[in-house]
């Protein structure tokens, strides 16, 4: 996989992606076109997009958003995304600590947290106008 910065391609595409319930949640929350915090998560094969990270620097600390394209997701694939993400971001932000915050409902992506070393600090609520109210859970770990 490489990792680019994102253009207009990605957000157009992106923009496009549709999950299956209850992830269909994460179909309007995809990266904020940035192309400075936005990056392509690209096949080495064939050059298609396989999902997206968006990194924001805070001082310190790196909050850390991502997705995996829907046809992606539920394949074992989690792991080795976030990964290589992680990696990504070690070496252009070398941040101390990153944070993410991930749906409560997403167990499979807690998981895949969690096996990664981010341990839960907190939860919040979000509200949106299709969902309601959303628990999110507040997760960290150190660089």
């Amino acid at each position: 996989m490489r990792i680019e910065p994102a253009d207009d391609s990605v957000f157009r595409e992106r923009c496009r992606w549709r999950y299956d319930p209850p992830y269909d949640f994460y179909d309007d929350e995809g990266p904020e076109n940035n192309p400075e915090r936005c990056f392509a998560a690209r096949d080495d094969d064939d050059g298609r997009l396989v999902g997206f990270y968006e990194f924001e620097p805070q001082g310190e600390v790196l909050v850390y958003g991502l997705g995996l394209r829907p046809d992606c997701t539920g394949r074992g694939l989690g792991e080795q995304f976030v990964r290589a993400g992680l990696e990504f971001a070690r070496e252009v932000y070398a941040p101390r600590r990153v944070v993410l915050a991930v749906a409560a409902f997403n167990v499979r992506a807690i998981r895949v947290y969690r096996r990664l070393g981010f341990t839960e600090t907190g939860r919040h609520v979000r509200t949106f106008e299709r969902y309601g109210a959303v628990e999110f859970v507040d997760m960290e770990k150190r660089a």
